[in-house]
């Protein structure tokens, strides 16, 4: 971190900056389009009626501090274990402010009441993402919540009797302190020893006291290339100590050759190469993505360009942000979708053969959408449950443009929000637009940043969850016509009392595949719901499920009938080869 800001006292520079951001306002259409919406489409604004309230707090709204144009996430998680959704909300508005971190739980009738009191992650700073997981093999889900200089890590205490304990802090004592801006973050399990270990993407080495401007000569939120980008930390879990108590975390970034920086901000970690342990992909902005293979020895080897995924077809870096990933064409083998600013192009690789990835994003139909917007969240599903996964983004600008004809928004806000997208999967990976079939979730202009799925009302449909800068967070119902069946699985180890994050789940009926990866941490910022969504279409019935888990096992299970949520158990399958 540069002097300036490690010494700055932030008192002094809220002073210095001048006013606060206003509040928020009921989001409404914009009062003029260049186009006419014709319907509702998929998705329906339940937000209100709900009762979830939240509105982002970004801090000044003069000076242009960069980080409050960046964040914040949010994560669909059930901290509690009562089989429902809850929803974390974070602010970015700095220790001293009113505005704190909300929880939400989901109650039975679906409605959701604030359980931030007492719940000891109520509170205020810089925050920017969330990562999910039982660090802890206790059997109730963590959180680790990455800030703008630093982080903080929260123990879930689970029930006793019938009382809900909350979350302790736990970041001193747990090892995990930095000083660096850290974004998008994860659980995972890289050594494959039954204990998740966590990767922390950090951004640029921020100094405020630089002011940039943009082309006409007008303060402006500067580019990320004035900064020194930072490296991501690796934290390896220490599992258990010889008296039973948990041992905290170790920073291995430098053992493991992750001691390469970059301004990273997306971050997903998937098995890439097929060879059963999980990879690390970093989004970079401006930079060549990063690629960390798994050596299986506990060390990385950074393989983006040799794979494809360091930059799109024409060889530059883009300002690379939001990660996506799923199968998009069927063919047995996860893609991966990246985006990018209004002006350049969001890019889809797909990955054939195993370990290789191509830039696709013309012949899939994504290179000339209806408008174009700087996407950061986003999300690969089958909304419709045809078989084929679809997608959507969240955007919202990072330097000043045309100002939205938007109501809702403070006129500073309007001159950096944009509309979101939907596009349709046809099959095969080939997408079309239909953002104005979708005026519910792509008309409003906002500046979108997380974005983050789960079937929040468990009905066998893909849900969303927004957050927007400066703006109310929204929750959508998927309420698109079905066009087929579904099934939504949840990957169990006993052993281990928790979710087998990084265990692939394979459903074949006929010549056809579905393949998807226990992978809460996607998108940008955000967790989403850990169960692993299939929409199947008119399928009857299923051949085969076949789970590799993450310790290497591979069973089949038997599926008797669709359209349900299942829970496969590790051990309870019939035993496969590799």
């Amino acid at each position: 971190m540069s002097a300036a800001w490690r010494w700055t006292p932030w008192p002094v520079l809220l002073l210095l900056l001048g006013g606060m951001a206003c509040g928020c306002h009921r989001p409404v259409a914009a009062v003029a389009s260049l186009e006419e919406f014709t319907g509702s489409g998929w998705f329906e604004d339940i937000t209100d009626t709900s009762n979830i309230s939240f509105c982002h707090d970004p801090g000044p709204v003069s000076g242009h501090r960069l980080p409050q144009i960046m964040g914040s996430g949010c994560a669909l998680l059930d901290f509690d274990n009562d089989g429902r959704l809850d929803v974390y909300l974070l602010h970015n508005a700095g220790p001293d402010s009113a505005s704190r971190n909300t929880l939400f739980r989901q109650q039975a009738d679906g409605t959701f009441e604030n359980v931030s009191s007492g719940s000891g992650v109520d509170f205020a700073g810089y925050s920017m993402g969330v990562a999910v997981g039982d660090f802890d093999n206790d059997g109730w889900v963590d959180l680790y919540v990455s800030q703008y200089s630093g982080g903080r890590l929260f123990r879930n205490r689970g029930v006793l009797g019938n009382r809900w304990r909350g979350f302790e802090e736990v970041t001193a004592s747990a090892g995990v302190d930095q000083p660096c801006w850290g974004t998008s973050c994860a659980f995972f399990d890289y050594d494959r020893d039954g204990w998740l270990d966590l990767i922390v993407v950090n951004y640029v080495d921020y100094d405020p006291s630089r002011q940039c401007r943009d082309a006409s000569g007008k303060p402006d939120y500067c580019h990320p290339s004035v900064f020194p980008g930072t490296t991501a930390r690796l934290y390896r879990n220490l599992g258990r100590t010889a008296n039973g108590s948990w041992g905290g975390f170790a920073d291995v970034t430098v053992q493991a050759g992750l001691s390469r920086p970059g301004p990273g901000l997306g971050v997903v970690c998937l098995d890439f190469n097929g060879d059963g342990w999980p990879d690390i992909l970093v989004a970079n902005d401006a930079q060549a993505n990063y690629l960390w293979i798994n050596q299986k020895n506990g060390t990385f080897r950074e393989e983006g360009r040799k794979r494809g995924l360091a930059t799109g077809l024409l060889g530059r870096p883009q300002a690379d942000m939001g990660i996506a990933i799923g199968d998009v064409d069927g063919d047995g083998n996860i893609d991966v979708f990246i985006t990018h600013l209004t002006e350049e192009t969001h890019t889809l690789w797909r990955q054939d053969p195993p370990g290789l990835f191509r830039d696709e994003t013309a012949s899939a139909g994504l290179a000339t959408p209806r408008w174009r917007g700087t996407g950061f969240g986003t999300v690969l599903a089958d909304f419709d449950l045809d078989g084929w996964l679809d997608l959507a983004i969240v955007n919202g600008r990072v330097t000043r443009g045309a100002a939205s004809d938007t109501e809702y928004l403070d006129p500073f806000w309007r001159l950096y929000a944009e509309r979101n997208q939907l596009f349709r999967n046809q099959g095969r990976g080939r997408f079309l637009d239909v953002s104005l079939d979708n005026a519910s979730f792509c008309r409003t202009f906002a500046l979108g940043r997380g974005l983050a799925w789960g079937d929040v009302d468990n009905d066998g449909t893909v849900d969303l969850l927004v957050t927007n800068v400066a703006g109310p967070a929204r929750l959508f119902r998927n309420v698109a016509q079905r066009q087929g069946r579904w099934l939504m699985v949840r990957a169990i180890d006993p052993t281990l009392k928790r979710d087998a994050y990084g265990a692939r789940i394979t459903v074949r009926a006929g010549s056809r595949r579905w393949v998807a990866e226990v992978c809460p941490a996607q998108s940008y910022l955000s967790s989403c719901d850990p169960r692993v969504h299939f929409g199947l279409g008119n399928l009857s019935a299923i051949d085969e499920l076949h789970v590799a888990w993450p310790d290497g096992l591979h069973e089949a299970f038997t599926v008797p009938r669709l359209d349900q949520q299942l829970t496969l158990q590790r051990g309870q399958g019939k035993k496969l080869l590799p």
